[in-house]
């Protein structure tokens, strides 16, 4: 993988900030209060041309680097708009790898340009009511009938759920196979037996969009298979370390957002006769969190080299991700405390920063499942 210059990465990031603050900043707050956004922003971030960066340019993206795609990330959540990212980071730098790593010449040349432009929005269904981090768990199938499966079951907590129009299905086509009898289906939405819930209201990620999925004798033919029959929780590992790169990435620029505007706060806040930054805690309280960040920056940066070079180990993957994202939620944390009680209302973006973090440490396999995959590489077991 090619990586840009310092200046092109400079030039990216004034583009996507410039579009950001023109499109993004006026509307983000009604958007958390509607709990949506709309669909039409999909559109308008496949115009600015901030969709599928890194994808061949012959499918109608940039062309760019997975630097590129990374800083898009970590600006979206260094100025709070976790939300936009979740969705962003499912639909381009996760489902959009799938096809192009794992889909046919037809299958790419009919979803990644639509996706590129917006007219297609992506979304991973494998989590389930009874298998979360457990992926092998999963019960939803797909049964072969002559050339066409017919899959029945359910997801939930999927994320661009609602606006999909294109759902990468994980499902059994072998229920006595247990991680074996795993597949992959890129699912069209349109199609009949396929049905989207209600929106899942959510603690945090207000506007994320969030969905349970339904399947009751859905069929779809053979060429609706992505990668190989049985393969698919192989699948899912070689794709992991993109996706939890993702979350380490969004974490760095999250907590480095919160850091900033705490900063800005302390400098302004008075008590007891002078500002809040004025106190030797505050000061330690900042220079700690500063610290955090740049150590968790520096992680990023070295996975980041290892997976552009293709050596990004699983381990790797869930150290990066268990490091930045307990950072986050640390780090969130502390800078809230400096607000005082105003860190507690919805008047100051701090408290949509301390909510958006929660689920970083939960989504794309939890903390406790990163350490246990660390603890194998460890002790060889």
């Amino acid at each position: 993988m090619s990586s840009q210059s310092h200046e092109e990465l400079n030039l990216f990031r004034d583009m996507v900030l410039r579009f950001l603050e023109q499109e993004v900043t006026p509307h983000y707050e009604r958007w958390e209060k509607d709990h949506m956004m709309p669909r039409a922003m999909w559109n308008t971030l496949g115009a600015a041309g901030l969709l599928l960066v890194d994808m061949p340019e012959k499918y109608g993206t940039a062309g760019t680097s997975f630097d590129v795609s990374q800083m898009i990330q970590e600006e979206m959540c260094r100025l709070g708009f976790m939300s936009l990212d979740t969705g962003y980071n499912i639909h381009a730098n996760i489902c959009a790898p799938y096809i192009l790593k794992l889909g046919t010449e037809a299958q790419k040349d009919k979803w990644l340009p639509p996706m590129a432009t917006g007219d297609v929005v992506a979304a991973l269904a494998m989590t389930e009511p009874g298998a979360g981090s457990d992926v092998a768990g999963i019960r939803t199938s797909a049964r072969k009938d002559g050339d066409d499966y017919i899959i029945n079951g359910s997801k939930i907590f999927i994320t661009n759920g609602i606006h999909a129009d294109l759902v990468i299905v994980a499902a059994k086509t072998d229920t006595n196979a247990g991680a074996k009898g795993i597949s992959l289906f890129l699912v069209d939405a349109s199609l009949p037996g396929f049905a989207k819930g209600k929106k899942i209201e959510k603690m945090g990620q207000h506007s994320s969009d969030t969905a349970e999925l339904f399947f009751e004798d859905m069929r779809v033919s053979k060429d609706c298979m992505l990668g190989e029959e049985g393969k698919g929780f192989i699948h899912m590992m070689q794709e992991l370390p993109r996706e939890r790169l993702g979350c380490a990435v969004a974490a760095v620029g999250h907590a480095q957002g919160a850091l900033e505007i705490t900063a800005e706060y302390v400098r302004e806040r008075k008590a007891f006769g002078t500002t809040v930054s004025q106190f030797q805690n505050t000061r330690f309280k900042l220079a700690q969190c500063k610290t955090e960040i740049e150590m968790c920056r520096a992680l990023v940066e070295k996975y980041t080299e290892n997976y552009q070079n293709n050596t990004m180990t699983v381990d790797e993957a869930a150290m990066v991700k268990l490091a930045t994202t307990e950072m986050q939620v640390r780090v969130v944390n502390e800078c809230l405390q400096l607000f005082g009680g105003y860190g507690y209302t919805d008047e100051y973006v701090i408290s949509r920063f301390y909510r958006d973090a929660r689920i970083q440490t939960i989504y794309a396999g939890t903390s406790e499942i990163m350490k246990e995959v660390i603890a194998r590489g460890v002790l060889g077991r």
